[in-house]
C-alpha cells in the first residue's frame, strides 16, 4: 500500500539533516528520526550529529580558546601589558561552547518544522524494508513507513574494552566537550597515544578520524594549561602524508604536527599501550602501560582518562542483517555504491557509516543533498569524492588537498612524481620570537606534460584557510606552472605556496623562506 512519507532519515547529523531539507525543497513528504544513546558515562546532546555537538564545532571554539592563549604569549612582544600569571577558566569556556551548541540544536530543529520535515525524537530499527519501528525513550512505540529510507546514522567512539578499568573510569570525545568542570590532568589514549590533562592522559587508536581527534583535543587541553599526555602505540596521523622530505633521516609530514606538540607542552608516551585503569582511593586514576620500546611496564596516576581508539558505526539496533542491507563485516560499515544505495534498492546511506568514504561533516552534507536531487529532483549527479581538503586543528595546524606523497607513488609510480616543498617561517612569529621549526609545505605534482598538481599539504596557521582557497584550483585541475603565474598576496603564509620552486629530486635542502 502507499507508504506514509516519500522519504525517511534515520539519523539527525550533517548529512541526514541536509539530505532531509532537501528533498522536503521539492515539495514531498519528509521525516527525520534521531536518537541519541547516551555514552557510558551518561552524556547526550540534541539533535545535529557529532560535527555539531561533539566534534567539529566545540572542538574548533576550544582550539580557538586554546590559540588566544597563545596570543596573549605573544602580546607583550608587540607591547600590551598583561597581568601574569594568566588564568583560564573551564567552566567559563564549557558554558559559551555549550550554549552555543544548544543554539544549533534549536536552529535545526525550527529549521525542519519550517519545510515541514516531520521529527521524532526515537531509536529506530527495521521491522521491514519499508518500515521502520521507532522506540521512545519513556518506550513508547510508533511505526513509519517510507518509499524511500536514508541511513545516516554516523558513528560513535569506542572503549578499549579488554582494558580493565577503561569502560569504567574513561571517557571518550562524547564527554569532553560536555564537562562541566576541567577534566585535569588527563592522558589521552589512542593505540598510538596517551594525553594528560592536569592531568589528563589520552589514548589514540590506529584510525585516522580517531588520531585527529586526539591530537587535537591534546593540542587544545596543553594550550588552555592543562597537563596533557598523549599514549601512542604507532605512528601520528596514519593515513596523512607519512613520506620523508628530502633523506630517510629527516622527519615525516605527520610527525613535524607532533613534533609541534611536543614543544608547545603535549608529552607523548610513543610505542607505549595501556593495560589497567584503576581508581585510587584520592579519586586519581592510575594508568599502567607496558613500553615497547624498553620491555617495562611503567604506571602514572591522572584526574581524567580518555580513549581515542576509533569509531564505530552507529548501527548496532537498525536490525540491518534481517532486511538484507550489506555491511562490510570488519568495520560493520554500510557498503554502498556511487550513488549511495545500498544492496536494498530503495534504501541509501551517506556520511560516516559509508565504507570508504571520508569521515567529513562537508563530504556528508553534499552527499545528502546530491542523493535528494536524484531521488526527487531529475538530477543525475553523483558525488565527487577526490580532491576533498581537509585540516587537522592542532596547535600548529595540518591541511591538506588531493593525495599524499605515497598515494601518488603508488598510482603513478616514483619516476613520474614531482615534489616541490619548503620550510617558511610566517611573519607574525618574528616579532614574538616564535619558533617556526615545523612551518612546512610540500607539493606532489605529475612530472610529465603541465605538472598537474596532485598534492598540496600545509603546516602552519590557519591552515584550514589557506588551504580551502588552493582546493579549488586543484579541483579544476591546477597546474604547477600556473601556479607560479599566480600572484601571491603579501605578507601572507599561503603566498609562500606561489613561490615553491626546490624539488625532492634535486637533492637540495628545503631552504627557509620567509615574508
Amino acid at each position: 500500500g502507499k507508504k506514509e512519507y516519500d522519504l525517511l532519515v534515520i539519523g539527525g547529523g550533517s548529512g541526514g539533516l541536509a539530505c532531509a531539507k532537501e528533498a522536503a525543497q521539492f515539495g514531498r513528504k519528509v521525516a527525520v528520526l534521531d536518537y541519541v544513546e547516551p555514552s557510558p558515562q551518561g552524556t547526550k546532546w540534541g539533535l545535529g550529529g557529532t560535527c555539531v555537538n561533539v566534534g567539529c564545532i566545540p572542538k574548533k571554539l576550544m582550539h580557538q580558546a586554546a590559540l588566544l592563549g597563545s596570543a596573549l604569549k605573544d602580546a607583550r612582544h608587540y607591547g600590551w601589558s598583561i597581568a601574569q600569571p594568566v588564568h583560564h577558566t573551564w567552566s567559563v569556556m564549557a558554558q559559551a561552547v555549550q550554549n552555543y551548541v544548544k543554539s544549533l540544536n534549536w536552529g535545526h530543529r525550527v529549521q525542519l518544522q519550517d519545510k515541514k520535515v516531520k521529527y521524532f525524537n526515537m531509536k529506530g530499527s527495521f521491522s521491514d524494508p519499508y518500515t521502520i519501528r521507532g522506540l521512545t525513550k519513556a518506550g513508547k512505540e510508533t511505526t513509519v513507513t517510507a518509499e524511500n529510507i536514508v541511513i545516516a546514522t554516523g558513528g560513535r567512539p569506542k572503549y578499549p574494552t579488554h582494558i580493565a578499568g577503561a569502560l569504567e573510569y574513561g571517557i571518550t570525545s562524547d564527554d569532553l566537550f560536555w564537562l562541566k568542570e576541567s577534566p585535569g590532568k588527563t592522558p589521552l589514549i589512542y593505540y598510538s597515544f596517551i594525553l594528560h590533562l592536569y592531568e589528563i592522559v589520552v589514548y589514540i587508536s590506529l584510525t585516522d578520524a580517531s588520531q585527529d581527534v586526539s591530537l587535537e583535543c591534546a593540542g587544545f587541553l596543553t594550550g588552555i594549561g592543562l597537563d596533557t599526555t598523549v599514549m601512542m602505540r604507532s605512528i601520528p596521523l596514519r593515513g596523512f602524508d607519512q613520506q620523508y622530505f628530502f633523506s630517510p633521516t629527516e622527519q615525516q609530514m605527520a610527525s613535524l604536527v607532533t613534533e609541534h606538540m611536543e614543544s608547545y607542552g603535549t608529552k607523548f608516551l610513543k610505542r607505549c599501550f595501556p593495560t589497567k585503569v584503576e581508581k585510587l582511593e584520592s579519586n586519581r586514576l592510575q594508568v599502567t602501560w607496558k613500553n615497547t620500546n624498553l620491555g617495562t611496564e611503567e604506571s602514572e596516576s591522572f584526574d581524567t582518562v580518555m580513549w581515542a581508539v576509533g569509531r564505530a558505526p552507529d548501527t548496532g539496533t537498525l536490525n540491518l542483517e534481517a532486511i538484507g542491507v550489506k555491511t562490510n563485516s570488519e568495520t560493520g560499515k554500510i557498503i554502498v555504491d556511487a550513488s549511495e544505495a545500498t544492496s536494498v534498492p530503495h534504501i541509501y546511506a551517506v556520511g560516516d557509516i559509508t565504507e570508504g568514504r571520508p569521515e567529513l561533516t562537508p563530504t556528508a552534507i553534499a552527499a545528502g543533498k546530491l542523493l535528494a536531487q536524484r531521488l526527487f529532483g531529475q538530477s543525475s549527479e553523483l558525488m565527487d569524492y577526490d580532491n576533498v581538503p581537509t585540516t587537522v586543528f592542532t596547535p600548529l595546524e595540518y591541511g591538506c588537498v588531493g593525495l599524499s606523497e605515497e598515494a601518488a607513488v603508488q598510482r603513478y609510480g616514483s619516476d613520474n612524481i614531482e615534489v616541490y616543498h619548503a620550510y617558511y617561517k610566517p611573519l607574525e612569529f618574528t616579532v614574538a620570537e616564535r619558533d617556526a621549526t615545523q612551518c612546512y609545505m610540500k607539493m606532489v605534482c605529475l612530472r610529465e606534460r603541465e605538472q598537474r598538481i596532485l598534492g598540496l599539504h600545509f603546516i602552519g596557521p590557519n591552515a584550514g584557510e589557506v588551504i580551502q582557497g588552493f582546493a579549488l584550483g586543484i579541483k579544476c585541475g591546477a597546474t604547477y606552472p600556473q601556479l607560479m603565474k599566480t600572484i601571491g598576496i603579501h605578507p601572507t603564509c599561503a603566498e609562500e605556496i606561489t613561490k615553491l620552486h626546490i624539488t625532492k629530486r634535486s637533492g637540495l635542502d628545503a631552504t627557509v623562506t620567509g615574508c
